[in-house]
């Protein structure tokens, strides 16, 4: 049966790729009628492609912080500096528009630029392989995002250690809807809040284990929700120093940390090691060596020193991917146990 169907999308080949957003159909669903939140228009000098852009943020159709809706917008939940918050996002002929909810909502649509790349630098990017190239001229919006938060990417990151991707978006958002709270404004329904960083220490263990969390990811989760504020601060560093202080929590390691800043600082430069797929991916694109381990995937990327990340997913983007040749891996479920 190997090679006779199209590889599952994985951790990986999702976070290259975006989210489908729908054709603009604005008058199909109708907006709830509630107070009108906090608005900021803002014309970026190049295409927007809210799909690409936002799509790393997401993770699993059913994370209740993110949200693409029948009218071509997204929606995303946050817990900002100054409390929880709603952002919707849309862009029509060249102009984003966003709209705001909740005590977070200032903070946001102040992010919002950062948030679809404008501290991004794509022109310092240049293709040294024809596949790259010609990925990245068919994806002229690609940015990489800079969100400015730490938590909401590093939590999803552990659950994500070690198993697979279903266990992990289930697990995001069993905890996210049970612990979470209500996402303010007229979001979609069943959007929520992540949790406060107490909140989630306070987490009955027993409620991580109905999740199909280990006690390992739960304790990594427990020590790093306890330095919040210190890992926070991380946001003013550069990459490499950010992902040394996230690394000083046990149970964090280069691939938690390269997943955290690559959404939190839009780290270019931040390639993940020790994926399972990755390397394989990278070196069947390249080289044509879908065996390829950490190690000559790094070898690979070097001639993109400083945007190694930036390669990596134009490389997700191309589609060119190695048959699946195993089995995939079960998915287990602690939570029955």
């Amino acid at each position: 049966m190997a090679g006779r169907f199209a590889p599952r999308p994985t951790r990986t080949t999702v976070r290259g790729g975006h989210v489908a957003l729908p054709a603009d159909a604005s008058g199909g669903v109708p907006r709830q009628a509630v107070a009108p939140g906090r608005t900021r228009t803002w014309t970026p000098p190049w295409p927007v492609d809210l799909g690409l852009v936002l799509g790393p943020l997401r993770r699993g159709p059913g994370d209740p912080t993110f949200r693409a809706t029948p009218d071509g917008a997204v929606w995303r939940t946050s817990r900002t500096p100054a409390g929880a918050g709603t952002l919707r996002v849309s862009a029509r002929g060249g102009v984003v528009r966003g709209e705001a909810w909740g005590p977070g909502s200032e903070w946001l649509l102040e992010q919002l630029p950062e948030m679809l790349g404008s501290a991004d630098d794509p022109d310092a990017f240049e293709p040294r392989h024809r596949l790259v190239a010609i990925a990245r001229h068919r994806r002229p919006g690609l940015r990489l995002m800079r969100t400015g938060l730490v938590l909401e990417s590093l939590i999803p990151s552990v659950l994500e250690q070690k198993v697979t991707t279903d266990e992990a978006y289930r697990a995001w958002r069993l905890l996210v809807r049970k612990f979470g709270e209500p996402a303010p404004g007229p979001a979609p329904e069943r959007m929520s809040v992540m949790p406060a960083p107490r909140t989630w220490a306070l987490i009955p263990s027993w409620e991580w284990h109905r999740a199909g969390v280990d006690n390992k990811r739960a304790s990594t989760i427990l020590r790093a929700v306890r330095v919040a504020g210190r890992l926070e601060e991380a946001v003013g560093m550069e990459p490499g120093a950010a992902q040394a202080r996230l690394e000083l929590v046990s149970g964090i390691g280069p691939w938690t940390s390269a997943e955290t800043v690559q959404r939190s600082h839009g780290a270019a430069d931040s390639v993940t090691v020790g994926d399972l797929h990755l390397p394989g991916i990278v070196g069947y694109a390249l080289a044509g060596d879908r065996d390829a381990d950490d190690s000559v995937m790094l070898s690979l990327l070097e001639p993109y020193a400083g945007q190694r990340h930036r390669a990596a997913r134009l490389i997700l983007l191309s589609g060119r991917t190695p048959a699946r040749r195993v089995p995939r891996m079960p998915r287990g479920d602690i939570g029955r146990l």
